[in-house]
């Protein structure tokens, strides 16, 4: 009986540290990769802790209305914010292993920086045109959303530059320095900065938030330009750099459209409703489709930490390789991703009343808009394969055509059936656009893009 007693508790958990330190130390790709897909999952976890208990404040603080706006003006900045850096961020994920893989150093340093200044000065001049579309539509858009429009556009150049140095940062592995600015710490600053207004008694409204948004942007994107820069003088020796724009561009315009069509395709649901629905039900939807961004950080963290290895393979001619890490992180992506939607649906009601009583309403959206989320878990980073093997200007196309789907049956549905309607157009976009991704996938690069099935 001692010596039962002494293996479970004297052997056991020496053997199950071993197992823990092995893990950590082991450095293969797939150890690595899976080491990365969980810091980054728990940043987005952390994220969405912080920017649950962020929307849950700015609820309480503003009221359904004031929220509304809020969320209907800062959809825009992601939408415009996410295209402003070109496709660079994930550009950033296929040149940066190819030239360090080459050797290639002169382009590499003219990459690291050329980047950068190209993203910067780009949605630089997106603010500029879209505060000149803000004027022009005045007219026609409600006097409430007009201000907050003018002062989101300053967030767009420092937004667009945390994106490219996110995809700096992946490609050397430094999930830490990529995620934490942008999910963590800008959140953060943002609440610390309402919650100030709050406490000096300075009016609470989507002014007042988008405000508080802007500079916190500003400032996150700074911080992150300071660290990049102190660790890649360490990792990259100094030199002449060589530039390529028409070849980065080459590569990054058809990335830049799958992601452009992307946010459209997410947020489309938000902009169509806005027109059609009061704000508060913007709200309520909203809260709905936030509460299952969970489920989407599984998607995230396993792409952000798998896609330049694509690269890398791709590039070595190492074909049995490719396959084995592409299937291993589909299956990284699936099961976590279906676990995930079973909690979060059952504790769909006490999450959505945390916003308030009224929010509750939007729990049946949640299931219709799971099975979208569930689909595109599916066949994991799907996009990110296509895009690093060369297949990015297909894999725009089927964006845009579910984009394009997602549009117009959101202008169908929604204007019958509300929020309901919106959560059915784009789950429906969402299950197509991965049916179709994998038939193509499957097709043109010969890999099988299910979590489940033989290889």
């Amino acid at each position: 009986m001692s010596v039962t007693g002494s293996d479970e508790t004297g052997i056991a958990p020496p053997r199950a540290l071993a197992r823990v330190k092995a893990f950590l130390a082991d450095g293969s790709d797939h150890s690595l990769a899976r080491r990365m897909a969980g810091t980054a999952f728990l940043i987005r976890v952390a994220s969405a802790a912080i920017a649950y208990l962020s929307q849950v404040l700015l609820a309480r603080w503003m009221g359904a209305s004031e929220f509304g706006v809020y969320v209907y003006v800062w959809t825009w900045v992601l939408l415009i914010g996410g295209l402003g850096d070109i496709g660079l961020s994930l550009a950033a994920q296929r040149f940066i292993p190819e030239y360090a893989g080459r050797q290639a150093l002169a382009h590499l340093r003219g990459f690291l920086a050329g980047s950068r200044w190209l993203a910067l000065g780009v949605a630089t001049a997106l603010a500029a045109v879209a505060a000149l579309g803000v004027t022009a539509l005045a007219p026609w858009l409600d006097r409430a959303v007009t201000v907050p429009l003018y002062i989101a556009c300053a967030s767009l150049p420092f937004y667009a530059l945390t994106g490219v140095q996110d995809g700096i940062a992946r490609s050397y592995n430094w999930t830490n320095l990529a995620l934490l600015p942008p999910f963590v710490v800008r959140p953060l600053l943002m609440i610390a900065l309402m919650g100030a207004g709050v406490a000096l008694g300075l009016r609470v409204d989507a002014v007042t938030a988008i405000l508080a948004a802007v500079a916190a942007t500003w400032l996150t994107g700074l911080g992150q330009l300071l660290a990049i820069n102190r660790r890649l003088r360490r990792e990259v020796a100094p030199g002449p750099r060589e530039y390529a724009p028409r070849t980065w561009l080459a590569t990054s315009f058809p990335i830049f459209m799958v992601e452009g069509f992307y946010l459209l395709l997410t947020n489309t649901d938000i902009l169509v409703l806005q027109q059609f629905g009061a704000p508060d039900q913007v709200a309520v939807y909203y809260a709905a489709t936030k509460t299952l961004s969970l489920v989407a950080f599984v998607s995230f963290s396993v792409a952000a930490a798998t896609a330049h290895r694509f690269t890398e393979y791709h590039v070595a001619g190492d074909r049995e390789r490719l396959a084995a890490f592409v299937r291993q992180a589909v299956r990284w992506t699936f099961w976590p991703s279906l676990a995930a939607t079973l909690v979060m649906l059952a504790l769909g009601k006490p999450f959505l009343w945390l916003f308030g009583p009224r929010f509750v309403e939007g729990y049946p959206v949640m299931f219709v808009f799971a099975l979208g989320l569930l689909a595109r878990a599916a066949v994991g980073p799907v996009e990110r394969v296509l895009n690093m093997l060369g297949e990015q200007r297909i894999c725009a196309a089927i964006y845009a055509g579910a984009f394009a789907l997602s549009l117009v049956l959101c202008l169908v549905l929604i204007p019958r059936l509300g929020p309901m309607g919106a959560a059915l157009a784009t789950a429906t976009a969402l299950v197509t656009e991965s049916v179709v991704l994998f038939w193509v996938t499957r097709r043109r690069l010969g890999l099988r893009m299910l979590a489940w099935g033989r290889p």
